[in-house]
């Protein structure tokens, strides 16, 4: 059973975001575009107590910017590579760069978070070959890699250990995702159903926001973009965790499925009545559980 502040932050979080579905796909394009134009798109921290003072901070030139944290007590054993959510629309949260600089701290590592370009001005093209060479040069330094992600950016960390792999790069260590984004297509008909019970995600917004990143309709079945439909086999041994009252549930258990007829070593966390990125949410228990099941699962 949830827990009453996890109950608390899934009745809150939807209201402080304004979260509804959306009216049409162009209003909503126009609504995306708009805010875009008034982004900072520098590096939030104000939910990272005493940043400045542990982290250091390089920006890397991708293409786009790629942000290079590195932790100031000098204990850096291998890197954790950051794929960050939002639909594929919205840029880091400071959120993000709270959990991933908790993680990285308790498994010693430095973090490489991308600051990849935007839907709906951008697609999938226009990004994947940087962050795919970019996690792979990661990959190859001492003590390599842990491939990390959410919601979008989970399954994006996924596309991209897919194209590492069948390129012949160097693969992640190991791959994390918090309720990925693996099928863009929508196809499982069980996400029509979780749509009446998710306060959070809306199928509306799903299925155009999916649409502007694809770029096409024929590109919203290709490994890059739903990677959950390609060929799993050989992938890093992957840690994935998710709750059942999150619309991208269904397309999760899609991959599990897909994953043991590949024989991919995927271990899946499912936990009942859990919102959308639960292992993200601030001071709730079952975060607490996820990252501990997280950080030993990378350990």
């Amino acid at each position: 059973m949830p827990s009453l502040r996890h109950d608390l932050l899934a009745t809150l979080i939807p209201k402080v975001r304004k979260s509804r579905d959306l009216d049409t796909e162009p209003a909503e394009r126009a609504r995306v575009e708009a805010w875009h134009r008034t982004l900072d798109r520098s590096l939030p921290v104000r939910a990272t107590p005493g940043f400045r003072k542990k982290w250091d901070v390089e920006v890397a030139d991708i293409g786009f910017p790629s942000y290079v944290l590195t932790p100031r007590s000098g204990r850096v054993h291998r890197t954790l590579y950051y794929v960050h959510g939002g639909g594929y629309m919205a840029p880091i949260d400071a959120f993000h760069v709270r959990y991933a600089t908790r993680l990285a701290a308790a498994i010693g590592a430095r973090i490489v978070m991308p600051d990849y370009p935007l839907a709906p001005e951008h697609t999938w093209a226009d990004s994947h070959d940087a962050l795919v060479a970019d996690a792979a040069h990661w990959a190859g330094e001492d003590g390599g890699a842990v491939l990390a992600g959410d919601s979008a950016g989970g399954g994006l960390a996924l596309a991209m250990a897919l194209s590492m792999r069948d390129r012949g790069l160097a693969p992640a260590t190991s791959l994390v995702m918090h309720a990925p984004w693996v099928d863009l297509t929508t196809s499982t008909p069980e996400t029509h159903d979780v749509d009446a019970i998710d306060p959070w995600l809306f199928i509306g917004k799903l299925q155009a926001y999916a649409g502007w990143w694809a770029g096409s309709p024929d590109d919203l079945g290709r490994p890059e973009v739903s990677p959950a439909l390609a060929d799993l086999a050989g992938l890093p041994r992957a840690l994935m965790l998710h709750g059942t009252r999150d619309l991208l549930h269904p397309g999760c258990r899609l991959l599990v499925r897909r994953a043991a007829e590949a024989g991919w070593d995927l271990t899946s966390i499912e936990e009942p009545d859990l919102i959308h990125v639960y292992g993200l949410l601030p001071l709730t228990p079952e975060s607490a559980r996820a990252f501990r099941q997280v950080v030993e699962f990378v350990r």
